[in-house]
Formats: structure tokens, C-alpha cells, sequence
């Protein structure tokens, strides 16, 4: 077992290495469409809605890069990857960035050589059962069969959290989300096990959702973010302004509403100015024009905006800001200057 995942993670390495030198904006404006992986279905985060048209918390994101880079939200191609294909659909160059809940960890960024280009939703690993099992705690866990996504780092956590509370668990492996649920349900497994954000949009699309719970135990960090491949800094760079600008934006009071007349003339904030591109030249420094953070802003919203319509309180899912709020409210969210 050990073999296979040192070669799997060289074969991986391996690819990336083989396309870092890829220019890939020069790719993507000659293609003249964004190639985004994305989960394989996880509502409120990336999903098809009943048009067939790809929507989304992680969606959003891709939609942003888009406009930024080629003007047009919608140019952009959707790639579903599970948690075993994610990595090797960006390293072999099928797709041109990932946004879709993948944990920012020491490994991916160094041995599989991608860049985490910032973090989109701080995270953390939760346990989901049926209320009628009468447990409160993980603790109390023992002995349970547990569905897993395999290729994740949800694997390794659980492993790490039963073994430091002297606690035994039969794994039931599963692929993607979809097959997490519908394994539960079927009773395959007495708990699920996986980010907190994604248990709560999996309960969401239960017909009786108040028959699950959410144990009160978050048993790892996970920062989840967009990455890009290794060697690769101008693409880079565009992937992670974009995801400032959208951050950047929500604390600076730029909206989908106002951010066409806020970007008509130079306003007395000089910091909008430059984020909207009436002032400076921010665009030309990584080769775009001087509209981007404008038009990716225009695409989905703030970051404000995209999580509460697609995540938020009054949706389905119902997350709260919580550790995803402005630094400004008591959250990790904080953007570095625009100047």
C-alpha cells in the first residue's frame, strides 16, 4: 500500500513537472475558454442545476477567473474530478485550475508541486449520523462502520482521531459525494464522515433532514482553496488576485450592484480605484487589461454576495459566516493591499 501511493504521488509529480512551464493564460486566451475542475457534486458548492448549467459556492470562483481573464463568465468548461482524479486532471494539464473543496496541506504544495492560491472556505472535519442512533459524541463511535471519501485527506484525519482516542471503525469506502449518500441512507454505514460544510449540504437534500445530526467535534483544519500547477507564477497570479478581488471587494463595500458606477469614475477611496482599474495599472502587471477585478467582481458578486447565495444562512445549507467572515467581523477573511 505504501509502494503505490510513494509511486502515485511521483506519477502525479511527475505530470506536473511535465507541463509547468506550460504559459497557461497564453493557453486559455487561445483556447478562449476557462478549464475548471470541480467536485463531482456537492450542493451549494458545485452542482448542476436543472439546466444543466454549473452552479455553486467553488463555481463562483471559476466563473471569476473567467471573466477576469476573457471577459465572459460563462466561458468556461466544467471538469467533475473525484478525489482520486482531481490532482492528475491538473497535473496532466486537462484542467487549467481546481476549485473545488480541496485542503491547502504541506504535501500537495511540495511533493505534488501545485499552488494553493489562498483559501476560499476555512473548514473543518465532522461527523453526520442518524439521530435515532442516540449518539452525542464522537466519542461514543466505537466499533462504527464509517463512508469515506477515498484520496482525501478526511481518510488520514478519522484514521489519526480513532487511533488518539483508543477507538476502532470499519471504513466504507466511497468515491464521491453522491455515493456517500446514498450509502448512508441505504444504512451501509452508521456515520459519514467529512468537511462540516459538505455534511451540511448533503443533510440539505435529505427529505427529512432533522432526522441527522451533526456531532459537535471538528477533528482537523481544513483551509479549502483554488490551486494551479507548479512553475506556472503569471497564472498563479491571476488565480489568487481574482480571489482577493473578490474579497477585497466585500470589505470595500464594492458590490454587482455598484461596482458598475463605482468603476464609471475614479471615487475618493483610492484603494477601489485601483481594485476597479480607474487608477494605476495593476491589470497590466499580470496581463490583463485593466478592468479584471471589475468584471470578475460583475460575474458572481463579492465574496459576501457568493456565499450567501449560494451557502448562506437563508439558503438550504444555511452556513453561517463564522471563521469565513472579514477580519473586520471576527473572521480569517483578509486580503493583502491592492496598490
Amino acid at each position: 500500500m505504501k509502494r503505490t501511493i510513494f509511486v502515485g504521488a511521483l506519477t502525479v509529480a511527475g505530470l506536473a513537472a511535465g507541463v509547468a512551464s506550460a504559459a497557461t493564460l497564453d493557453d486559455v486566451k487561445a483556447r478562449g475558454t476557462l478549464n475548471c475542475g470541480v467536485a463531482t457534486g456537492v450542493p451549494g458548492f458545485a452542482a448542476p442545476d436543472a439546466n444543466g448549467e454549473w452552479q455553486g459556492f467553488d463555481v463562483a470562483v471559476c466563473r471569476a477567473v473567467a471573466a477576469a481573464v476573457l471577459g465572459d463568465p460563462s466561458a468556461v468548461s466544467f471538469t467533475p474530478t473525484t478525489g482520486q482524479t482531481r490532482f492528475t486532471a491538473l497535473a496532466s494539464g486537462e484542467v487549467d485550475m481546481l476549485a473545488r473543496n480541496t485542503t491547502w496541506t504541506f504535501s500537495r504544495d511540495t511533493d505534488l508541486k501545485f499552488d494553493f492560491v489562498g483559501v476560499n472556505y476555512y473548514d473543518g472535519q465532522g461527523f453526520m449520523i442518524p439521530k435515532a442512533l442516540g449518539v452525542s459524541s464522537a466519542k461514543e463511535l466505537d466499533g462504527a462502520t464509517v463512508c469515506i471519501q477515498t484520496g482525501t485527506t478526511t481518510e488520514l484525519n478519522l484514521a489519526d482521531y480513532f487511533r488518539i482516542n483508543n477507538l476502532s471503525y470499519e471504513p466504507v469506502p466511497v468515491e464521491t459525494n453522491a455515493e456517500a449518500q446514498q450509502q448512508y441512507l441505504a444504512g451501509a454505514c452508521d456515520v459519514y464522515t467529512t468537511d462540516a460544510s459538505g455534511l451540511a449540504a448533503t443533510r440539505a437534500t435529505f427529505e427529512t433532514p432533522a432526522d441527522h445530526i451533526l456531532l459537535p467535534e471538528i477533528i482537523s483544519k481544513e483551509p479549502l482553496g483554488p490551486l494551479v500547477r507548479h512553475g506556472d507564477n503569471e497564472w498563479g497570479d491571476i488565480v489568487m488576485w481574482t480571489l482577493n478581488a473578490l474579497v477585497a471587494a466585500e470589505e470595500l463595500g464594492v458590490t454587482s450592484a455598484n461596482v458598475g458606477e463605482l468603476s464609471a469614475t475614479p471615487t475618493s477611496n483610492p484603494e477601489i480605484n485601483r481594485l476597479l482599474g480607474t487608477e494605476g495599472e495593476l491589470g497590466g502587471m499580470i496581463g490583463l487589461s485593466n478592468d479584471w477585478a471589475k468584471n470578475a467582481i460583475m460575474a458572481n458578486g463579492n465574496y459576501g454576495e457568493i456565499f450567501e447565495k449560494n451557502i448562506g444562512e437563508n439558503t438550504p445549507i444555511g452556513l453561517t459566516r463564522g471563521l469565513n467572515a472579514q477580519w473586520t467581523n471576527g473572521g480569517l477573511l483578509y486580503s493583502p493591499p491592492f496598490r
